[in-house]
C-alpha cells in the first residue's frame, strides 16, 4: 500500500534528493463503474428498526439496556462466539421485558446467520476490531444497514472495502463514536457553528486512558496483543470524531497530510510478561503515540494515544479560534475575545487572557445547549452508558433511519477517523515521515458546506 507519487520522487531528484518535500502517499483506487458516493445518502424509513447484535461482552450487554428504551427499537437476533454470554444477553432481555430473540453462537461463523436473516435491518457490531470490517461488508451484502464498533477499520484496505460496499449497496455503514454526543463536545460544536469561537483553526483529541485494570477482561486478551503486534495510534476515533466535526471535514474541508511519532515501548511488555509469565522482546507499540495532521484549508489537529501509562483520563478535546477557546480536559472552560464575543455575554468581565467565570460559562452552556440534549439530555444521564452518550449515540441512529433521514456520521467518517492506525505506523516506520491521507470521497469533500445534523421538519 505504500508508494511514492511520481511528482515527489521527481521533486526529490530536483532538490538534490533532500527529503524535506518527500510525502508518503497510499493508493486511491478508482471508483468502481456504476458507483456514486454515498454522501448524505438516505434510505426508506423504518416504522420499526430490527436489529441484530453481534458479540454480547461488556458492548453488547449495555446495548440491550439502551435499545429497549429507544421508541422503533426491536433486537431480534443476538450472536456470539460464548453461549454463556448469548445466555446472559438472553436473561437481561427478559428482565427488560423484551420477547425473546433468535440466537447465535458457538461457531466463529454463526454471526453470519445473523446477518443472512431476512428480518434484520440494522446489524450491531460490537465485537474485536479485527473483525469489524469483515462483518460490516457481509452485513451491507445481505441487504443490512450496519453499525460498527470503534475502531471500524484497522487498515486502508478494510476502509475501501467498507466504503465500496455502502456504495455498490446503497446502505449505511456507520461508526459507533460515542464521544461526538459528549454534552461538552456537542455543546462546544454548537457554539462552534454559530461562530463564538470566530474561524476555528486548531482543534485536539486524544485517548489517554491506562488499563491496566482491564487488560484481562477482554476476550482471549485480544487487546493488548493487538498493541503487541502493531505500531501505531491503534484507536483514534475518540479524539478524532469530535476534531473532525469541528473542522468539517468532508464537508467543506479535508485531513491532507500527517506525521507521527511515539516513544519506546516500555510498558507494553511488561504487561504481557506480568501477564505471561513469559519475556516480551517483540512488542511494537510505544507507550505514547502523537500525530499532527494538516488540512486542505490550512488548519490543524493533534491527536494523542496512550493506554499504558499512569495519567488521568483524557481526550482533550480542545479547539483554538480567531475569536475564542475551548478546552474540556482537566478543566471545562471557554475563552472568548472580548469585543467579539456574543451579545449575550458581559463583556466587562472578559479578558483574552483568561477563561470566563463559571457563571458565564454556564449561562453560555445553557444558551447553546445542542438540540439533541434539550430533548434528550434528561433520559439519557437516567439511562447511562458513559455518563448517557452511548444512550444518545443509539437514539440518534434508531431515529435517523425510522425517519429515512442522512445518519449523524457516515461511510467517510468511518473511514478518515480510522485511516490513522495504518497511516500512523507508515509515518513511524519511514522515520517520521509526512504521509498523505486518502480523500475517501474521491472528490466529494466539498459538496456539502458544514457539518450538521438532520432532524425531521
Amino acid at each position: 500500500m505504500k508508494r511514492l507519487s511520481i511528482m515527489m520522487v521527481l521533486a526529490m531528484v530536483i532538490a538534490g534528493c533532500s527529503h524535506k518535500n518527500m510525502v508518503l502517499e497510499v493508493d486511491i483506487p478508482e471508483r468502481p463503474a456504476g458507483q456514486e458516493d454515498v454522501i448524505a445518502l438516505t434510505t426508506p424509513a423504518l416504522n420499526t428498526v430490527r436489529v441484530g447484535i453481534i458479540g454480547l461482552g461488556m458492548r453488547g450487554q449495555g446495548a440491550i439496556h439502551r435499545f429497549a428504551r429507544i421508541p422503533g427499537a426491536q433486537i431480534v437476533a443476538l450472536c456470539d462466539i460464548e453461549q454463556k454470554k448469548v445466555e446472559r444477553a438472553r436473561k437481561r432481555m427478559a428482565d427488560e421485558g423484551l420477547p425473546a430473540a433468535a440466537e447465535f453462537y458457538g461457531s466463529e461463523d454463526a454471526w453470519k446467520e445473523l446477518c443472512l436473516m431476512d428480518d434484520v435491518d440494522l446489524v450491531y457490531v460490537v465485537t474485536d476490531w479485527k473483525s469489524h470490517a469483515e462483518m460490516g461488508v457481509f452485513a451491507m451484502e445481505n441487504g443490512k444497514h450496519v453499525a460498527i464498533e470503534v475502531p471500524a477499520a484497522m487498515t486502508i484496505d478494510e476502509i475501501w472495502r467498507l466504503i465500496d460496499t455502502s456504495e455498490r449497496t446503497r446502505k449505511h455503514c456507520m461508526q459507533l463514536e460515542n464521544c461526538v454526543y459528549d454534552f461538552f463536545e456537542l455543546t462546544t460544536l454548537n457554539m462552534a457553528q454559530h461562530g463564538v469561537f470566530g474561524e476555528v483553526l486548531h482543534v485536539e483529541g486524544s485517548y489517554i486512558h491506562n488499563l491496566e485494570e482491564f487488560w484481562d477482561k477482554y476476550w482471549n486478551n485480544w487487546r493488548l496483543s493487538y498493541n503487541r503486534e502493531h505500531r501505531g495510534d491503534v484507536y483514534p476515533t475518540h479524539g478524532l470524531g469530535p476534531a473532525c466535526q469541528l473542522l468539517d471535514i468532508h464537508r467543506g474541508d479535508r485531513m491532507k497530510t500527517l506525521v507521527s511519532m511515539d516513544t519506546k515501548a516500555v510498558t507494553g511488555p511488561k504487561m504481557v510478561e506480568k501477564m505471561t509469565g513469559q519475556k516480551c522482546e517483540d512488542f511494537r507499540n510505544g507507550d505514547h503515540t502523537l500525530t499532527m495532521i494538516s488540512t486542505e484549508k490550512g488548519k490543524t489537529i493533534l491527536i494523542e494515544h496512550n493506554v499504558m501509562t499512569p495519567r488521568p483520563y483524557t481526550r482533550m478535546y480542545q479547539l483554538t479560534g480567531t475569536d475564542g477557546f475551548a478546552n474540556k480536559y482537566p478543566v471545562q472552560q471557554y475563552l472568548l475575545r472580548p469585543e467579539s464575543a456574543p451579545a449575550e455575554v458581559d463583556h466587562e468581565n472578559l479578558d483574552a487572557h483568561r477563561p470566563v467565570s463559571e457563571d458565564v460559562k454556564a449561562a453560555l452552556m445553557q444558551t447553546y445547549k445542542h438540540p439533541i440534549h434539550r430533548e434528550l439530555e434528561e433520559l439519557a444521564r437516567k439511562v447511562g452508558g458513559h455518563g448517557g452518550m452511548d444512550f444518545i449515540m443509539d437514539y440518534r441512529l434508531i431515529y435517523c433511519l425510522r425517519n429515512g433521514l442522512p445518519l449523524d456520521m457516515d461511510v467517510y467518517d468511518l473511514a478518515e477517523w480510522c485511516c490513522l492506525p495504518e497511516l500512523t505506523r507508515i509515518s513511524l516506520e519511514n522515520g517520521n515521515m509526512p504521509v498523505a491521507v486518502p480523500d475517501f470521497t474521491r472528490g466529494g469533500w466539498n459538496k456539502l458546506q458544514g457539518y450538521r445534523h438532520a432532524f425531521v421538519e
